[in-house]
């Protein structure tokens, strides 16, 4: 199946042990285009033979069952060598409706590099407690995690652009993978939309699930844990680095300091409160406990941020030695390290207590510092609202 610019699609259906509704989405795909790959997941039923019946079909099988997302990339990396450049995948428990494919391929045609989910309208639908909750989880923290906001994020009805993702290593195996490719595709900058589409869930009685809530629930849990400290010591301090180009920077002053409807020492405050953050010695849960203060007093959450951002990789090495100085003063023990670009928190191990203690009273001081010097130059350049007599 070719659209326009030799944009080359095919369909893969990962399926494992859906022999009563594998054989409808196949044909209902079929109407579409014959480019289809099936990955047979492991599976024990009679899948083996339902296939047979479809002599056109691309088939890969393996046993034993291996996990949907491993499913998925065995697709992908078949889709590859035949000169796809992109893949959409289908549920094979017939929820999905296939018709809905033209739908991806009409809006993907538009911008051919974007990564498309289909956005299910559940609204009234028969869905246990459980996968609401694990979808409003899930859509959470993808938009903590990106800045994208997504209705349906635990949907397995998507287009993928192949080239794009090519380069990205994955090691999640089962259902927790399309909520790793749908993050790591955002830091990637690849561009992800929603598409409506058709859902259908037969009464319960019919109905055949291999997620299982609570393992599967924790498995994706623990990625987004992962996912988190990966945001808050990697991604985002490297993203803020590539933020800082001269037309940003100047849309930032502007947007949230000089025109920004704030006081003077409320931005101030905010601008020190980041910086503070950014020194305290709780690596990891610094971006997150600041976001979370900065909405409890008020402040903006994006300043706040951004300051915090003062402990990005080039940094940490004089924050911590200023840190370690400032305890040695206070503790009055002085100081036997050096400072080096190599430093790192194992370097102070055996001064622990004298870090902490400056990290935090250096946190208060400079911060405090920043604080007023922000507000001397709030005062001195920020522009005033004329008033009319």
């Amino acid at each position: 199946m070719t659209g326009p610019s030799s944009i080359k699609y095919c369909v893969i259906i990962p399926t494992y042990n859906n022999e009563k509704t594998l054989g409808a989405v196949i044909s209902g795909v079929r109407r579409i285009t014959d480019d289809i790959i099936v990955v047979d997941d492991g599976s024990t039923d009679n899948t083996g033979e339902i296939l047979k019946k479809f002599e056109f079909l691309k088939i890969i099988s393996y046993k034993p069952n291996r996990g949907k997302g491993f499913a998925i990339r065995k697709g992908f990396e078949a889709a590859c060598r035949d000169g796809f450049t992109h893949a959409i995948t289908i549920d094979s428990d017939g929820q999905h409706d296939p018709a809905d494919i033209e739908s991806f391929i009409r809006m993907e045609e538009k911008d051919p590099g974007m990564l498309l989910t289909g956005d299910r309208n559940l609204a009234g639908k028969d869905l246990s407690k459980g996968s609401r909750f694990a979808n409003s989880f899930s859509n959470f923290w993808f938009r903590f995690l990106s800045g994208i906001k997504l209705t349906d994020t635990q949907t397995g009805y998507r287009l993928y652009p192949l080239d794009s993702l090519k380069g990205i290593k994955f090691f999640t195996r089962r259902y927790e993978f399309e909520t790793e490719v749908l993050v790591r595709s955002a830091w990637k900058r690849i561009k992800i939309e929603s598409v409506p589409v058709n859902v259908y869930y037969p009464p319960k009685g019919e109905r055949v699930s291999h997620y299982r809530f609570f393992s599967d629930f924790f498995r994706i849990s623990l990625l987004y844990t992962v996912l988190v400290i990966a945001a808050i010591l990697i991604v985002k301090p490297f993203s803020f680095i590539k933020y800082l180009t001269k037309a940003n920077i100047k849309e930032f002053v502007n947007k949230y300091i000089l025109l920004a409807e704030e006081t003077d020492s409320k931005i101030a405050f905010a601008i020190g409160f980041g910086v503070f953050m950014g020194i305290v010695p709780i690596w990891g849960f610094q971006l997150l406990t600041a976001i979370a203060l900065a909405h409890l007093f008020r402040l903006s959450k994006f300043l706040v941020a951004v300051a915090a951002n003062i402990s990005i990789p080039p940094m940490i090495p004089i924050i911590l030695y200023l840190s370690y100085i400032t305890g040695g003063m206070v503790l009055g023990t002085g100081s036997s390290i050096k400072f080096s670009g190599d430093l790192t928190i194992r370097s102070f191990e055996n001064h622990i207590f004298q870090y902490i203690v400056g990290a935090i009273a250096f946190a208060f001081i400079f911060s405090a510092i920043v604080l007023i010097v922000s507000y001397i130059i709030l005062k001195l350049v920020r522009r005033r609202p004329a008033v009319n007599l």
